[in-house]
């Protein structure tokens, strides 16, 4: 949900593409999996009628949005618009990448300006229109905890950043409860994975490892390519059992969501967290990462496709009509204009583009308006045919 164009650029400096992991499994469980899935298919399975949409506050410009850049938002007309789209699920915020919530709490900093309780109002006025509410939570960045905390991030890009460390799951943990009492449905977590050590390894790092390993660190001039995959496959297993545990608890029937551009990522592929998550989602056009999904899903998941958020990459009008009688369900995400906190459509876009310098969305800003076009008429048909009585024979 987050730019994941950028994200899979900097995540495959980061981690190297050809570098292999696991999760819960050891090397040559997960390689086995994936070559030889024996994951049932989902294939034979009633269509979910999933249709979600995003108005995506993490970007503006060239990066992550400048906390309160979008607090002007208004619940109402943010409903209104999902409506409009034919949406049956709402994907709003619990924290944005800046780190800060969108809900009045005690964890997270709110929204610098934030003129209403947003998340709380989203799921009231969302519930009334009997659509699901989600937010969000994005696991391998957050600017805010990189500022206040440079000892446990690796600098403040915005990229993946954080190694996932026991205090850094503590704290988003906590957040994660807090959000759940919103009366969330459940919440997306995006960028799931361990940030990958290069040069020197920082103090928390070298702390991981011990409580991974179960022994000292070795240095890193005696740690391969492969001890670092597995240090990162161990941390995203940890991490994921943590998130997992304190959500159901605080609610054992919150939906737990996985957006994923990569699931062939070594940190991902084979893990516990693509077997157990409640929803998984193809964030990207390419069939073979849906199959992926597939493969690696546990027997109840819910597979989703996105079908907007990536500009003309993405093309909602092939991928619904080409996926529209599978198992999957529909998702988009698109940008907003800072002035209306929606995102630009028609004419609007040539003024919203010119109004962030440098931004080079223009193109990116067209190619959603179009794909927005083209789900609205296509969720609304799907909407008319649920609403219709069914006759029978």
């Amino acid at each position: 949900m987050s730019r994941s164009i950028l994200g899979l650029s900097v995540l495959s400096l980061i981690c190297g593409a050809t570098i292999w992991c696991g999760c819960s499994t050891n090397r040559t469980d997960t390689a086995n999996a994936i070559r030889n899935p024996t994951v049932p298919s989902t294939l034979g399975r009633p269509l979910p009628d999933i249709r979600a949409f995003c108005v995506d506050f993490n970007w503006y410009g060239d990066g992550f949005a400048t906390p309160g850049t979008f607090a002007s938002a208004d619940p109402a007309a943010q409903v209104e618009w999902y409506k409009s789209l034919g949406c049956n699920v709402i994907q709003t915020f619990c924290v944005t990448c800046d780190g800060y919530s969108w809900y009045r709490g005690t964890n997270a900093p709110v929204q610098p300006g934030l003129a209403t309780d947003f998340l709380r109002d989203m799921v009231r006025l969302g519930h009334r229109e009997k659509m699901r509410v989600m937010g969000y939570f994005c696991v391998g960045a957050n600017r805010h905890w990189g500022m206040t905390r440079p000892e446990l991030s690796r600098g403040i890009p915005s990229a993946i950043h954080i190694p996932l460390t026991t205090t850094y799951l503590d704290y988003l943990c906590a957040e994660i409860r807090e959000a759940v009492s919103t009366r969330i449905d459940g919440f997306m977590l995006d960028w799931f994975f361990n940030v990958r050590p290069q040069g020197p390894w920082l103090q928390c790092e070298k702390q991981m490892y011990v409580e991974l390993f179960a022994k000292e660190f070795p240095g890193e001039a005696a740690m391969t390519d492969a001890d670092t995959t597995e240090f990162c496959r161990r941390s995203v297993e940890r991490a994921w059992k943590r998130i997992h545990d304190a959500t159901k608890k605080a609610n054992p029937k919150c939906i737990i969501w996985l957006s994923s551009h990569n699931m062939f990522d070594p940190q991902q592929a084979g893990s516990s967290l693509l077997r157990e998550v409640d929803w998984i989602m193809n964030e990207g056009p390419k069939r073979e990462h849906l199959d992926q999904a597939r493969r690696l899903a546990g027997p109840n998941a819910t597979i989703i496709q996105g079908i907007c958020g990536w500009g003309k990459e993405h093309s909602a009008s092939f991928l619904m009509d080409t996926y529209g009688e599978e198992p999957v369900g529909f998702y988009g995400f698109a940008w907003p204009w800072k002035s209306t906190c929606l995102p630009p459509e028609g004419a609007d876009i040539d003024f919203a583009s010119g109004s962030v310098d440098g931004a080079g969305t223009r193109n990116r800003w067209f190619g959603n308006a179009t794909n927005i076009m083209a789900i609205r008429d296509y969720w609304n048909e799907t909407a008319a045919k649920h609403a219709r009585p069914q006759r029978h024979k």
